[in-house]
């Protein structure tokens, strides 16, 4: 379900008293949907938007990984969903919503620097990644990953970012077709019709880009801050692939099953609290967690 239809999906469930949590993406339909707070309570329901991996998952292992600290200071988190036969010429293959793709690939990046949220342009800010047994990876900025992060950790944090990991060298293709005009929602004329050439290249990515192949995903978060009044560095690697039992691909798994963990603990009632609220406030982590190693989602904590 494309993420332009959550807010009215969000307003269904008020409606019907049903429970909702979505995959998320956009943040600024997110806060449309936590602006339904009030009626949600009413409604005696939970609204818990950006679930899946990210936004999603990496928001609750924020929350999980900052509790090591007597003081928070700095969280940085970098995720990737990568092909394990990577093609050229952009080295990707679709594992989502091609509109999706593109959204956070133009939207803005929300962080927090020096203590304050701020805007970033996505497709900015390239770094170099390793991960052992991987080729050079990069990092860069995207909107959606850090979803209410910023909002939840204002004034208790000093950095927080959030980057996608891509094999080297895509940032830079990609971006030259968007600076060429291909991302682009006005309209053009071509040949005497009208078209969007963000549509047309969508289009294109889906005929043209694997959608089936083995995948990787790659998460890792880095937290610095101070515990008994010294500085200290933890950081939380996930390497996760297609499971070939199950046929389930590696986005899959990090996507749909920190959802269904989300939806089963809303079932349980173990989500205590009504309203539309965001999954870091929402969820408890530790029992999240525990339900992401129940289904061999590990976490290697260095």
């Amino acid at each position: 379900v494309n993420y332009w239809y959550n807010e009215s999906l969000s307003r269904a469930a008020i409606e019907t008293g049903t429970n909702f949590c979505d995959l998320g993406g956009n943040n600024y339909v997110v806060d449309e949907q936590l602006a339904l707070d009030e009626k949600a309570k009413a409604a005696g329901i939970n609204i818990i938007p950006d679930c899946g991996l990210a936004p999603g998952m990496v928001s609750i292992l924020a929350m999980h990984g900052a509790a090591k600290f007597d003081e928070i200071e700095e969280i940085h988190i970098r995720v990737g969903g990568l092909p394990q036969d990577p093609q050229p010429p952009l080295n990707y293959q679709l594992v989502f919503s091609v509109e999706g793709l593109i959204n956070e690939y133009l939207e803005v990046a929300r962080v927090i620097r020096e203590g304050s949220v701020k805007e970033v342009d996505s497709m900015t800010e390239i770094e170099e990644l390793a991960f052992d047994g991987f080729p050079p990876l990069e990092a860069f900025q995207t909107s959606g990953g850090t979803s209410t992060l910023p909002d939840t950790f204002l004034g208790k944090i000093r950095e927080l970012d959030y980057k996608t990991i891509r094999y080297a060298g895509h940032c830079e293709k990609f971006k030259t077709m968007i600076d060429l005009g291909l991302c682009s929602s006005d309209e053009i004329v071509a040949d005497y019709v009208k078209v969007k050439p963000r549509k047309v290249f969508g289009e294109l990515l889906q005929k043209h880009l694997p959608a089936d192949g083995p995948d990787y995903v790659l998460v890792r978060l880095d937290f610095v801050g101070k515990t008994g009044g010294e500085t200290k560095k933890v950081r939380y690697d996930i390497v996760d692939k297609q499971d070939e039992a199950t046929g389930l691909s590696a986005m899959m798994r990090t996507t749909a099953f920190p959802a269904s963990i989300i939806a089963q603990m809303m079932a349980s009632g173990d989500v205590l609290e009504r309203g539309a609220t965001p999954q870091e406030k929402a969820i408890d982590p530790v029992k999240f967690v525990a339900e992401l190693e129940r289904r061999n989602i590990i976490i290697n904590e260095s």
